[in-house]
């Protein structure tokens, strides 16, 4: 009841203008979900929604050059540091909708909360010569040489974030992972879908990093994949979402915010196989609580980014 009570406000905080409002939703992927959000929001209060969609690179890029006359209202990102920079430059407005008392509190922030949650985790073609992988260091195996790809830290995050949990986790183990991989002959062809793309064509047998939820949508529409989640740990990517400090409707931001994590927002969430935010909607794939997730202090992560990214380049692309 609390969370139909809490909707239901919102609506009548900003029902006399609410055919009058128009909001600015800029937003990092999943392809559809964006639409389907603003169309489901649209269809409950009249405000109609203008979505921008791109990378965090592309969306970050964005916001930056309007900086000087800022056009976004809500903003979503791949990237749970972005969501920590922009706070500490002051561009967000602070909230916390009534429904992010379901969402654990490592996803949520008084300015942010994710709207919903991505793993890293190993994607196997289970039509090809390989056995199963169930852990990471199992790829160093003879029986995968030439046949692992992963995507590139410099053009994925969180590829960058997997390397950094990895590293967190087990300290030079990781590097020792990394550089045996190498020897393995992994290639790093580039961007997320550049390492995913010939494992789905059957050219390579395994990803190594994949973020999950774009497998597990492509396994349920027939691809010859699976999706596999080391039980020694993985990092997760939640999906943080943001008012901007400069937004002109306020009130229309914030319904849309509480939207967005009701049972309806979570739902279409969840559809996309993203994990949702709140731990009491049913998700199509495993949960956060499923998962062992690796601790990342993402702050000292960011701090080092460069030192780790020339790091795997070393160990992995120049070696």
């Amino acid at each position: 009841m609390l969370r139909t009570t809490t909707f239901a406000a919102s609506l009548a905080l900003i029902g006399s203008i609410a055919h009058a409002d128009t909001l600015t939703f800029y937003t990092a992927g999943p392809g559809g979900l964006a639409d389907a959000l603003a169309d489901a929001f649209q269809a409950e209060t009249g405000i109609t929604v203008n979505v921008f969609q791109g990378t965090t690179g592309q969306v970050m890029a964005r916001l930056e050059a309007e900086e000087a006359n800022p056009q976004a209202d809500i903003v979503v990102s791949a990237s749970w540091g972005s969501a920590d920079d922009m706070h500490e430059r002051g561009l967000l407005l602070e909230y916390t909708s009534a429904h992010a008392e379901m969402i654990p509190d490592f996803l949520k922030h008084s300015h942010y909360a994710a709207q919903g949650v991505s793993a890293l985790a190993m994607v196997w073609n289970n039509q090809s010569d390989v056995p199963r992988p169930s852990e990471w260091a199992d790829l160093t195996d003879e029986v995968y040489r030439d046949l692992i790809t992963m995507p590139d830290p410099s053009q994925s995050g969180a590829a960058f974030d997997l390397v950094a949990g990895l590293e967190a986790s087990i300290g030079e183990e990781a590097w020792d992972l990394l550089a045996a991989l190498a020897e393995n002959d992994m290639i790093v062809p580039g961007p997320n879908a550049a390492a995913l793309n010939p494992v789905l064509q059957g050219a390579k047998a395994v990803v190594f990093g994949a973020v999950d939820y774009i497998s597990y949508g492509q396994a349920a529409s027939g691809e010859t994949i699976e999706v596999i989640t080391p039980a020694s740990g993985t990092v997760i990517a939640p999906r943080p979402m943001m008012i901007l400090q400069s937004t002109q409707n306020p009130d229309a931001a914030k319904a849309f915010v509480d939207f967005v994590l009701s049972d309806t927002g979570q739902a279409l969430v969840a559809e996309t196989f993203l994990m949702p935010a709140r731990t009491d909607i049913d998700g199509l794939r495993p949960g956060i609580n499923d998962l062992t997730v690796i601790d990342v202090d993402a702050d000292a992560v960011m701090a080092r980014r460069d030192e780790i990214i020339s790091r795997f380049n070393e160990t992995v692309i120049n070696r």
